[in-house]
């Protein structure tokens, strides 16, 4: 069962640099158009404030009442904030004597000279009002004065309209320019993962080696993890190889005892019944060896092959040798072993055990299935860059089975019947060749027998 994805990183890191790129844009509209209204409204209040106040001082006392001259241009500067409707009320002692005398009265009586601001309605309109007081000589008395001056707001809301979708337009042309630079940042900070995963996948499955690649501070816990897990694998295998040496040593030395002790007691049976009954001892004892043999071989071909071990190996070398230990087998049943070696030594890299395991059992396979007073051969040469090796016999062939089925664990022919085996040798052969960077092809001969082939390539 495959481990559950988690949720991308780039994405997740592409969402939340666009979700803060929207807030800051958000943030951007919101503190542009508050600010906006907050200046607005303090130059409205300045320009309302300072118009009042002017209103105020041009009042006058003249014989039997107060005089005012309304000079152009304290209404226009009035009128630089826009549009805008304009209202103005003057009270003597309490009463409205100039003005619209329904403008609403402030909150608090202001103080001399110094404006009181305060918002209210008045016919339909949002007014922003600004309220001074001052005292009048009328007829000998100081008589109170109230100058208000109301205008509408249009002009503010419009100046901090015109701001906020400034801010508005800003915030988008940020957002849009965040879009790109997520990706580029999240991007770079991907990369170390992206170049520590590139350095692994390049070391392949065999390479057991600690990891050394430069790695930013927050990887290096992962690396370390890694290594430690490498470790562990590193000697875990060593345990694998030790096991597997032991018990073919626990195995082989106690049927090797069984069988000898068996062919003893068969030279001293004198009764016929006991002589087959140890007969067929040793048949079961050669059988149950040559399968315990098998199954380790086949077990040091998967533990091997994924160590990759690089050893300079000579063929002509190593096939001269196995022969000679074959051919005493070779005798019994009268066969010959004939080799055509190149004269030049012919070299491999790769891991010796395996491709002399691959070998002896071709060489045995042919010893098996061919007939008494046969002659196996068995030729090197070059072949586009490879050194080829056949193993050539007159035995009973594929018998309709293709060699992808036979190279299968366990697998053997149907016309094998009565030959010992364990269905592994061909097994072991097409591990071998795998590993070693090889191929290997099986086939019938056209006048008897099976060719087998191995494809190793030369040493670099």
């Amino acid at each position: 069962m495959s481990p559950r994805a988690a949720p991308s990183l780039r994405r997740r890191l592409m969402v939340q640099l666009l979700v803060l790129s929207a807030v800051l844009a958000v943030a951007l509209y919101v503190a542009v158009r508050l600010g906006a209204e907050r200046a607005s409204e303090a130059t409205l209040d300045g320009i309302l404030g300072a118009a009042t106040t002017t209103i105020a001082e041009e009042l006058r006392s003249v014989e039997g009442g107060a005089e005012l001259d309304l000079s152009p241009g304290t209404f226009s500067m009035l009128a630089a904030m826009g549009e805008e409707r304009i209202f103005h009320r003057i009270d003597i002692r309490g009463l409205p004597v100039t003005g619209y005398d329904d403008l609403p009265l402030p909150p608090t009586t202001p103080t001399a000279l110094e404006p009181a601001f305060y918002d209210a309605t008045y016919r339909d309109a949002d007014l922003r009002l600004a309220a001074v007081a001052r005292s009048l000589m009328i007829e000998n008395r100081a008589a109170p004065v109230l100058v208000i001056v109301g205008q509408t707001r249009e002009g503010q809301r419009a100046i901090a309209r015109d701001l906020g979708n400034r801010a508005a337009a800003l915030g988008l042309v940020v957002f849009l320019v965040a879009v790109p630079l997520s990706l580029f940042a999240t991007g770079t900070l991907l990369r170390p993962i992206g170049r520590l995963a590139e350095a692994v996948g390049r070391r392949g499955g065999h390479d057991l080696r600690p990891v050394r690649h430069p790695a930013p501070a927050e990887l290096m816990p992962l690396v370390e993890q890694l290594n430690a897990f490498i470790a562990r694998l590193r000697q875990t295998l060593a345990q694998t190889e030790t096991f597997i040496a032991e018990a073919a040593h626990h195995i082989r030395t106690p049927l090797a005892t069984l069988r000898s002790e068996a062919e003893l007691a068969l030279r001293q049976a004198g009764d016929e019944p006991t002589r087959a009954r140890l007969r067929g001892m040793i048949r079961a004892t050669e059988e149950s060896a040559r399968s315990a043999n098998q199954l380790l071989d086949h077990a040091t071909v998967l533990f091997r092959a994924d160590q990759r071990a690089q050893d300079r190996v000579e063929l002509g070398a190593m096939v001269s040798a196995l022969a000679d230990r074959f051919r005493p087998t070779a005798d019994l049943k009268e066969m010959e072993i004939t080799l055509d070696l190149p004269a030049a030594p012919m070299e491999t890299t790769g891991d010796a055990v395996l491709i002399e395991s691959a070998l002896r059992n071709l060489i045995d396979n042919a010893l098996k299935y061919s007939p008494a007073e046969s002659r196996i051969l068995i030729t090197l040469r070059e072949d586009e860059g490879f050194a080829r090796l056949d193993v050539n016999d007159r035995g009973r062939g594929l018998g309709g089975e293709t060699q992808a089925a036979l190279s299968k664990r366990f697998r053997r022919g149907g016309n094998v019947g009565g030959v010992v085996g364990s269905g592994l040798g061909l097994t072991i052969v097409s591990e071998t060749a795998a590993a070693m960077g090889g191929r290997f092809a099986l086939k019938d001969r056209k006048d008897g027998g099976t060719c087998a082939t191995l494809w190793f390539p030369f040493s670099s």
